[in-house]
């Protein structure tokens, strides 16, 4: 007689079979996304942040988020790290004496941690119900409240471990940055580059950007060269994109080069992202994940297409465990005989 383990055994036996017949032998992955040409961002360069923590604060009244405590005296917002009511944070490398900024060896230096903006962003790949949305036009990657179910598959998707629930709140939300969107058609960008008084935060076009970055990587540290604040004027920006803007055009300053890792982070990280960095201590010392110049959200939306195109996965496996419920159901006269009344 056909015991429970043996029917369970049996399900997961039929289960697997019926999803390996739907399975392809090779999956092809479609090709990982762009950013978009005229796709926004920052340019984070630690050697030029002084730990201040203004983006820390603008970034809290930009999205009028509440103070969060990690000490008894509640005296101060402390955050130890992002979450549904931080967007940004400035974190730190500690090492042996920290005598000398940006080493490595008895050192310390900061690094900013934010919404990366990827180009090909997983929490947007993996939510159900387009609650993540990337702009076609900006590349910004945004969240809408009202669509989200509170399924935070987001939340295991992100490779920077961004996206954060509000646990606190019976309607809790997602909360992440996505470049102070709404301030911008009042001609504001991301608030933590309009108070960053070193300009180690920079916004602008994520090309311009890239390319500004590039161009502090090849100059000799410790020589002298005219670093921008606050936006970066876009290559041949016309006087009426320049006015859609607040703020002074110029607020460039001289200031010294840094002793640079040779690699702007989000260039090719997971398919490139719109926010790039750079810092003379090693990117994973300082925080940052070694990522792979792929996005697996290009992965992992060919396999479930595949599995679940036109409910193919589904009505295997169902067919499967049908099959093996039916074979391991005792008919009514093998009971009697076993002696059942």
């Amino acid at each position: 007689m056909a015991t429970r383990r043996d029917f369970l055994k049996g399900c997961l036996a039929g289960g697997a079979a019926a999803a390996a017949a739907v399975v392809p032998e090779a999956a092809c992955a479609r090709e990982t996304l762009e950013r978009p040409a005229e796709a926004l961002g920052l340019l984070y360069d630690a050697t030029l942040c002084v730990g201040c923590q203004a983006c820390v604060a603008a970034c809290k009244r930009a999205n009028k988020n509440p103070a969060e405590f990690t000490t008894v005296d509640h005296l101060w917002d402390a955050p130890l790290d992002t979450s549904g009511h931080t967007f940004n944070l400035i974190k730190m490398y500690r090492h042996g004496t920290m005598e000398t900024k940006d080493a490595e060896e008895n050192g310390f230096a900061f690094m900013k941690t934010s919404c990366m903006h990827c180009a090909d962003p997983s929490c947007v790949s993996a939510c159900p119900v387009s609650a993540m949305r990337k702009d076609p036009e900006t590349g910004i990657v945004g969240y809408d409240p009202d669509a989200c179910i509170g399924c935070r598959y987001c939340v295991a998707a992100c490779p920077f471990g961004i996206p954060k629930y509000q646990y606190d709140s019976p309607t809790g939300q997602i909360g992440k940055c996505e470049l102070c969107r709404h301030r911008h058609q009042d001609g504001h960008y991301s608030a933590c580059a309009e108070v960053c008084p070193t300009g180690a935060t920079l916004f602008g076009r994520t090309d311009d950007l890239l390319a500004e970055a590039k161009r502090r990587l090849v100059l000799k540290p410790g020589e002298w060269t005219t670093v921008p604040r606050g936006r970066l004027p876009a290559k041949n920006e016309k006087p009426e994109d320049a006015a859609k803007w607040k703020g002074i055009v110029d607020q460039s300053y001289q200031a010294q080069v840094g002793n640079y890792q040779q690699h702007v982070y989000g260039e090719t990280e997971y398919g490139g992202t719109q926010v790039l960095k750079l810092s003379a201590v090693n990117f994973q010392k300082a925080g940052l994940p070694d990522l792979p110049p792929k996005s697996s959200a290009a992965t992992s939306e060919t396999i479930q297409h595949t599995l679940y195109g036109g409910l193919m996965m589904p009505i295997a496996v169902l067919a499967g465990l049908t099959w093996v419920a039916k074979r391991n159901v005792v008919p009514e006269d093998d009971d009697k005989k076993g002696g059942q009344p």
